[in-house]
């Protein structure tokens, strides 16, 4: 009574080994001469499986904030790698808010403006728009609040 069809072998699929046949075990890969050119290669693993969508790989790039004013009800959040410039993210924030803030001097800050344009750094400090570099500002900024001028008082350069 033969018991092929239920016979548990070692060795590659596809290939023929008599019971008679020992097959040594061992924790090294087959050689590329061992491996039967007929089969496919066994894929190896996907690093970074399932893939990321494009979409995806976009928004883990944005700089989102948020964005509030005083005495809106509403916050917006925007994309801070959108602009270029601190004249670009004002101009956009007039448009968003339907407001006027006023054009930021290093000598005179937003100096008689009905709104200015403020920032939270990673520090927890609040601090003009305008205050550093674009550069530093885009790193460090948390989230963005346009206030009335009059409150904005306090907040200087550091």
């Amino acid at each position: 009574m033969e018991m092929a069809g239920t016979e548990l072998r070692l060795g590659l699929p596809g290939t023929e080994s008599s019971p008679s046949t020992s097959t040594k075990i061992t924790n090294k890969r087959p050689s590329s001469d061992m491996i039967n050119n007929d089969e496919p290669a066994p894929k190896a693993q996907v690093v970074g499986w399932p893939p990321v969508r494009s979409y995806r790989k976009n928004v883990l790039q944005a700089s989102y904030v948020k964005v509030s004013m005083d005495g809106a009800a509403y916050l917006r959040k925007i994309d801070l790698n959108v602009y270029k410039s601190y004249p670009q993210l004002l101009k956009a924030l007039e448009n968003m808010f339907k407001c006027s803030i006023g054009v930021y001097s290093e000598r005179e800050g937003y100096n008689g403006c009905d709104y200015v344009a403020t920032y939270e750094d990673k520090d927890g400090d609040w601090m003009l728009a305008g205050d550093v570099p674009w550069d530093m500002f885009i790193n460090s900024c948390k989230r963005l609040r346009i206030m009335k001028g009059s409150e904005a008082k306090g907040l200087a350069c550091l």
